[in-house]
């Protein structure tokens, strides 16, 4: 299996509570300079992976739930907008959990379900983000069966049409193996960025879900909840790589 890039602990990816008390997806770690590491080594090597592969339009997505999905496809988003390189769209796909469309504070409505059954054109359910090359479309309205939906020719034209308009497309995806929202979509997803958190989920389960979506469809894995072996020495280290790095490039300037 092809590994896009190794995450901090996912006991770092607990969600502060905003100034309004919800909680907000892009807030969280901004005074850990560890955690903003690494998303950036992540942008960094699904930048090249999906320029090698011509992956423009992308699923995030997990075994099962709570593996660290929403968070992931929110970050590695705003990490490329962040390079002013990309036009970025996401877009909240989990149309049963919307964990996407509420951690960014977006009003639901009207969302992609509205749009996908004709009740919302494409501009009604686009947002603008504190970032200016980042917009993002909510889930929408619940549906009895966001399967059936999603399987529907409209989701085939709203994909057409996005394309048209941005760089790259992140899709939040719900988790493989619940429910059979993401494998309808598969075949029209460029690829798929695949979050694996370690002693959470059962390996059998990863595998089952690696088949079902396809490996070939897998641009990488990204691993949550691997634990480093010395966070001392990690701590260490970084400090003395800043605080030594600082200086000796302002003695020379």
């Amino acid at each position: 299996m092809k590994s896009v890039n190794l995450l901090m602990p996912s006991r770092w990816w607990t969600p502060q509570p905003s100034a309004t008390g919800r909680r907000n997806l892009l807030d969280i770690g901004k005074e850990d300079f560890l955690f903003a590491d690494r998303f950036k080594g992540l942008r960094a090597k699904f930048e090249y992976k999906s320029d090698v592969t011509k992956c423009r339009l992308v699923g995030v997505t997990s075994s099962i739930a709570g593996e660290g999905k929403t968070l992931t496809c929110a970050f590695l988003a705003s990490n490329l907008a962040l390079t002013g390189r990309h036009r970025v769209l996401l877009v909240d796909m989990d149309i049963r959990k919307a964990d996407l469309t509420r951690g960014m504070n977006l009003s639901r409505h009207p969302g992609l379900t509205e749009h996908l059954m004709g009740k919302a054109t494409l501009s009604a359910i686009i947002r603008n983000t504190e970032i200016p090359a980042l917009q993002a479309i909510p889930a929408g309205t619940e549906v009895p069966s966001p399967a059936d939906l999603l399987a529907e020719d409209s989701l085939r034209v709203f994909l057409k049409e996005i394309r048209g308009r941005y760089d790259i497309i992140l899709l939040d995806t719900p988790p493989v193996l619940p429910v059979a929202d993401t494998i309808t979509m598969r075949d029209q997803m460029d690829g798929f960025v695949f979050l694996f958190r370690t002693s959470y989920t059962p390996v059998g389960m990863f595998r089952q879900a690696v088949e079902e979506i396809g490996e070939k469809k897998i641009l990488g894995v990204v691993l949550n909840g691997v634990e480093p072996q010395k966070k001392k020495y990690i701590d260490k280290y970084y400090g003395y790589y800043y605080q030594q790095k600082g200086p000796k490039e302002e003695s020379v300037a």
